[in-house]
């Protein structure tokens, strides 16, 4: 008998410690993800596409260059969009970027709080989900369709290559 897939859970924990959403990029090979999971609201997710602000966000910029956590506020010297601003229009106002690399890998996140910013609790707790996602994802191979269906259940948009 197979092993059920750890990765909704994992994915259900992250969701309840980012209630106002997320956007987490598996094992990323230049812009591309081979998984990527998101939760964001929709109408964010399509500002976001049609300003291009993949390659102008400074969370992005951040995740391709270190590892570990940082609270968006830490970021917002770098904001030169007001990507932040914007988002917050959106419901997130408070977030946190993780960025992991190992096994010559990178995986970014980016998750948000309406209501307050994160803990460094929750910092951890994040980072440390992150990791076991990042190693539960590893392999890169496709993901069967009934976990796409199961995301689905879970209001977790999700793709992979």
């Amino acid at each position: 008998m197979t092993e059920p897939s750890p990765i909704p859970n994992l994915i259900g924990q992250i969701q309840a410690l980012a209630p106002a959403g997320f956007a987490i990029a598996m094992h990323l090979r230049f812009t591309s993800a081979i998984y990527m999971f998101e939760t964001y609201p929709a109408a964010w997710l399509e500002e976001y596409a049609q300003n291009g602000f993949l390659m102008r966000d400074p969370t992005i910029r951040w995740g391709s260059n270190h590892q570990g956590t940082i609270a968006w506020s830490e970021l917002a010297a770098d904001d030169d969009t007001g990507l932040f601003a914007r988002a917050a229009a959106h419901g997130l106002r408070h977030g946190l970027t993780v960025s992991l690399h190992r096994g010559g890998s990178r995986s970014i996140g980016g998750l948000a709080r309406a209501d307050r910013p994160f803990t460094a609790e929750e910092h951890a707790a994040l980072e440390a989900r992150m990791s076991e996602l990042h190693d539960a994802t590893a392999s890169g191979v496709p993901l069967p369709p009934s976990l796409a269906v199961e995301f689905g259940r879970m209001g977790v948009h999700f793709t992979q290559r």
